[in-house]
């Protein structure tokens, strides 16, 4: 691979491996590795912010607890000190003098061709600069042909290398149709979420949110809802089919990667509420103040 042209790391950029700092560029992982055949492993997205009072990962914590748990969902061990683990990424930050980042960790399995349990498992966090990954601009969705797998066919709440081939299809599947993002429904044919990121819409000044149980619960739809009851918005989660959000007011995406991003249309029918007059945007604001730490900017909206 030519480091030089990578956009993730160069001949500098260091990252963390089972316990040490090592070169990107020069450090390798077996290619016989569990994970890699079968996508057994686990992974977190977690960003850190140049805040007023320096740089912060934002909910760290919470982060690398999802990580632990979808390690235990899917009979991976995961024997590290989450304390340590953002102490590390905070060095990670600091060596490779960055302030506004993207880090990954993941967790990943030694060789192992049968489909047992791991015969061992090995940590690496690296981090890049990395703008919204879904732009700035609002979005044109396409209703995907792929749906959301079933819950009983897979732990659904873990954050899980393996699941996301079912989100590069469907993104790959919009995008090829001339589409920003891909839009999933569940086996049931409810509304879900995007192939990377969770789901509100808007109706007659409320909120509503696909609920738990065929969606990954995702740290920042949990941030959005803790917003809403600061700022007396009503939020539902529910059950909700194509024609009630196609019906609805407007619609946003959230995530730790694309942050809060309006939605314009779903099938090229678009929403007829204005997005600077919505409350995603709104809530697209108060998200930035929150993770900028300008909470005095959010309590006075």
């Amino acid at each position: 691979m030519n480091t030089n042209t990578n956009p993730y790391y160069n001949e500098k950029t260091m990252l963390f491996f089972n316990g040490k700092f090592k070169k990107a560029a020069t450090t390798t992982t077996d290619l016989y590795g569990q994970t890699l055949h079968y996508g057994y492993g686990a992974f977190e997205g977690i960003r850190a912010y140049n805040t007023s009072s320096g740089t912060k990962i934002f909910k760290a914590t919470e982060h690398y607890e999802r990580l632990k748990k979808s390690c235990e969902l899917i009979n991976i061990p995961f024997q590290y000190n989450i304390d340590e683990l953002i102490e590390r990424s905070y060095e990670l930050l600091e060596v490779n003098n960055l302030t506004d980042a993207y880090l990954r960790p993941i967790v990943f399995c030694d060789p192992n061709m049968s489909l047992s349990k791991p015969n061992g498992v090995n940590i690496m966090i690296c981090a890049w600069k990395w703008g919204t990954y879904l732009g700035n601009n609002l979005l044109n969705l396409a209703v995907s042909s792929y749906c959301r797998p079933h819950p009983k066919s897979i732990k659904i709440e873990a954050k899980v290398c393996g699941h996301y081939i079912n989100s590069i299809l469907a993104t790959n599947e919009a995008k090829n149709k001339g589409f920003d993002e891909a839009l999933l429904l569940d086996t049931d044919n409810f509304v879900a979420e995007g192939p990377g990121a969770n789901l509100f819409f808007e109706k007659k000044g409320q909120l509503f949110t696909p609920q738990l149980g065929n969606i990954l619960p995702g740290i920042t739809r949990a941030t959005i809802i803790e917003l809403c009851k600061k700022l007396d918005i009503k939020v539902h989660e529910g059950q909700y089919n194509l024609e009630q959000l196609v019906d609805a007011d407007a619609a946003f995406y959230c995530g730790t990667a694309a942050e809060v991003v309006g939605i314009r249309a779903i099938d090229e029918k678009e929403f007829q509420l204005d997005w600077e007059k919505s409350l995603g945007k709104k809530l697209q604001s108060a998200y930035k103040n929150l993770v900028l730490e300008q909470e005095l900017v959010l309590q006075n909206q």
